[in-house]
């Protein structure tokens, strides 16, 4: 777990030693790191937003091409969540099907639904920036049986903004003195602010229903 986080923490130090070992077949390796930490609900551990950011300054620096980086991770993670999803929708179903059980009950299947119908497509948008959070809230919504064009609606644009959003960020602003010698905090600063539009949304549905 120390590796991993240390590989999360410093994805510059590594993906550009990766680039030049590799050269254009890293794009493959970059597809394939966001497919399965998007779509493989055992690998959340993978990074996401380090590595996005670190692509873009890598891209600003000459080592990487931005215009091929942005739609490859916006595709990846798409078809990850997609993926994601099918396997919850396989899996739900067949697993809740057992009235007396404590976990496998379906009344907790139908009541996941009805959450994920009400505010499932805010969850999908929300959850796309915050690690962890986004490798299992397709597989959720897949489980729950959230309608699928509502999940595919909302979980594209949550796909395009990730996808572009922190890698454009690293290209303007990842080759910046302050930023390379902290870029640690620079990721965990990210994290930390991703997780601010669940917080105000969990708020607001708790206030909600208090008023309720």
């Amino acid at each position: 777990m120390e590796k991993i986080i240390d590989i999360a923490l410093h994805i510059d130090k590594y993906l550009g030693s990766l680039a030049e070992e590799y050269g254009v077949w890293i794009y493959a390796i970059l597809f394939l790191i966001v497919f399965c930490e998007t779509g493989l609900v055992v690998t959340p551990f993978l990074p996401g937003d380090s590595m996005l950011f670190a692509v873009g300054a890598l891209s600003a620096a000459g080592v990487l091409n931005i215009w091929v980086a942005v739609p490859l991770f916006i595709i990846a993670s798409s078809l990850g969540d997609n993926t994601n999803y099918w396997i919850g929708r396989w899996i739900g179903p067949r697993a809740f099907h057992f009235p007396k059980s404590l976990i496998f009950n379906p009344e907790y299947l139908k009541k996941a639904h009805n959450f994920y119908e009400k505010y499932g497509a805010r969850m999908m948008a929300f959850s796309r920036f915050v690690p962890i959070i986004r490798t299992f809230a397709p597989f959720a919504a897949g489980v729950a049986v959230m309608r699928y064009r509502k999940f595919l609606a909302f979980d594209s644009v949550g796909a395009l903004c990730w996808g572009s959003s922190i890698t454009l960020l690293g290209f303007w602003f990842g080759n910046h003195e302050l930023a390379r010698k902290n870029f640690s905090l620079v990721i965990i600063g990210i994290i930390v602010i991703s997780l601010l539009p669940i917080a105000i949304e969990a708020l607001r549905v708790r206030l909600a229903e208090r008023r309720g």
